[in-house]
């Protein structure tokens, strides 16, 4: 029987006195029966649960896939004076399910096999990130997967003041003319533009266009700001939501509104703004390596592929376990495009007037959807320990208040031991399974668990998120082993990832080999490009596989495009990506 159904129906008995049984063929017009007896048990409480209309859809949803059911009110022994079994009710009253035991059970992950967009959604669900919101398209970040955000800002941010970039913040509304003023950035973001026209109770004079980028509202103050050689380099970072319409959203991945860091640089010269565009692509792959533990190609984008408005676009590039490409952060080498047209201008050093050479780069929370996607398994998410919310959840085991006391004050000093660390000591009077359920679905890197023979033994029990792995360890030398143990668990993410990358790198030399690594194989392929825009648009409406990015280092000597045969110029990473 289907495992949820079973669910709802030890709900139903255990909270309801309702039985379930597979002998009749109505269908899932019962459901409402099922309803109406819920509501007159509730009553009889004085009280409607809120719950009720969500039991009730979950019911029908499963009812519709099994079909049959009747209803029976289970009377109680002490009633019909039948015979009780005093151990059977006390065995049924110790393993009554509170609240939170009852929603624990009601959860559960598809596995990635089977569907892995179902499985993605399902582990941000348990994981308690994010959660739909009433605007088509948008999500609202909840506690925990913000949590994520703001250490992924706090490590960022940091980085970005060592390399001696500001913090700043501009409006969110755009004039739209300044959008008009760079015909290729206008063109380009036109689609997904969000415009404002009224306010205040009536018609604006000029329609405002509500953050897509902030190139053209940051450039206009630019050109107040810049007027001698000496304001330059000018730095500047802004962490802030953008606003994009987005006619298939998925959480993180791609929202209408979303958050991320945008930063935004002016110099005197093309060789300074290229050497900044290379510098801040090459921070962002240091960032992802290096604290989420994902390994990135890096590159430069194709014509087709680059930032609208940009000379070049630099990239990093993931490869996720459902071997989908997905671009996680970009760098734009802005050429003088935006300067001509927002006249930011300065004085050199021998007092001739030159326009500025720019760039802008940035991540944003979608960083989040890609370390689900690379690191998560069949439990949920597996977060690398430099950049989790929670390192270590502290689970101390009882049977009686004696042994809660005392499990619970050596789980109290364990956490003191390591009071460097983000812990989390879950008392919670659930079973001991359900509370380990919850940290291995949020992906926290390691468990303790403490029982009464622990505390006898002075020891403690480290479970690894990564691999499973029990290890009974001293009391003594908890903090040591915690320590090498997490470093050990970020290693071991990042190896395990690098792996699944090198196994789903191909090469393909024929048009043949490409086509089949792309249907039964998938990840990334290299493989000889002509540099053609047309051989490219054809690649990706046949395969759906586009250039994700030419790489820096290149083979001087190139073979012949793997499409269309003639001389190739490069050798490029092609992938299906979201």
């Amino acid at each position: 029987m289907n495992a949820g159904l079973s669910n709802i129906m030890l709900f139903c008995r255990r909270k309801y006195q309702l039985r379930l049984h597979t002998k009749d063929k109505r269908g899932s017009a019962l459901a409402e029966n099922i309803k109406k007896s819920i509501i007159i048990m509730e009553k009889k409480n004085n009280k409607i649960s809120n719950g009720v209309n969500l039991l009730y859809f979950k019911i029908l949803q499963l009812l519709d896939k099994i079909r049959g059911f009747v209803i029976k009110c289970i009377v109680k022994p002490e009633r019909s004076g039948e015979h009780i079994d005093k151990s059977k009710l006390r065995k049924k009253e110790d393993n009554k399910m509170t609240t939170d035991e009852k929603k624990e059970v009601k959860t559960k992950i598809v596995k990635r096999s089977e569907d892995f967009s179902r499985w993605y959604l399902d582990v941000i669900a348990v994981a308690d990130l994010a959660d739909h919101a009433p605007v088509k398209g948008c999500m609202v970040i909840k506690p925990y997967g913000y949590a994520i955000w703001e250490n992924i800002q706090k490590v960022l941010d940091g980085v970005l003041k060592a390399t001696g970039h500001k913090n700043a913040y501009f409006p969110v509304f755009i004039p739209e003319s300044f959008l008009k003023r760079e015909a290729e950035h206008v063109e380009g973001f036109s689609p997904e533009l969000a415009v404002v026209t009224h306010a205040g109770g009536k018609k604006l004079e000029e329609n405002l266009v509500v953050r897509p980028t902030s190139e053209t509202i940051i450039y206009s103050s630019f050109a107040k700001w810049i007027h001698s050689w000496r304001d330059l380099p000018l730095l500047i970072n802004q962490w802030c939501n953008v606003v994009r319409w987005e006619m298939r959203p998925r959480f993180f991945l791609r929202t209408t509104e979303f958050l991320w860091q945008e930063g935004h640089t002016a110099h005197a010269t093309h060789a300074e703004a290229q050497a900044e565009a290379t510098k801040m692509i090459e921070v962002y792959q240091r960032f992802m390596e290096d604290y989420l533990a994902i390994p990135v190609v890096m590159g430069t984008k194709s014509e087709a592929e680059k930032f609208a408005g940009a000379l070049r676009t630099l990239t990093i590039e993931g490869l996720m376990q459902d071997k989908k490409a997905l671009q996680c952060g970009t760098s734009h080498d802005l050429g003088q495009n935006f300067a001509k047209a927002f006249s930011i201008k300065f004085l050199d050093k021998d007092g001739s007037e030159q326009y500025v050479w720019q760039t802008s780069w940035g991540v944003s929370t979608r960083l989040i959807g890609a370390l689900i996607m690379v690191h998560g398994d069949d439990n949920g998410i597996i977060i690398p320990p430099r950049i989790a919310p929670t390192h270590v959840a502290i689970v101390p085991i009882w049977k009686n208040d004696e042994e809660k006391l005392r499990t619970t004050e050596v789980a109290r000093k364990l956490a003191a031991a390591i009071s460097n660390l983000s812990v989390v000591i879950d008392d919670r009077d659930l079973r001991p399974v359900h509370r380990y359920y919850e940290w291995e679905r949020k992906g926290v890197p390691l468990r303790v668990e403490v029982g009464p023979r622990d505390v006898e033994n002075s020891q403690a029990v480290l479970v690894r998120r990564d691999t499973g792995e029990k290890v009974t360890v001293s009391q003594n030398e908890l903090a040591a082993r915690i320590a090498e143990m997490l470093e050990n668990i970020q290693q071991n993410l990042y190896n395990r990832a690098k792996h699944f990358l090198e196994e789903n790198t191909h090469d393909a030399k024929t048009w043949d080999e490409f086509r089949e690594i792309v249907k039964h194989q998938g990840g990334f392929i290299r493989a000889e490009w002509c540099g053609s825009a047309e051989c490219e648009a054809k690649i990706k409406e046949t395969t759906k596989a586009t250039v994700r990015c030419i790489p820096f280092k290149e083979d001087e000597k190139h073979g012949i495009c793997v499409h269309c045969g003639k001389a190739s110029h490069y050798r490029v990473f092609f992938a299906p990506s979201y």
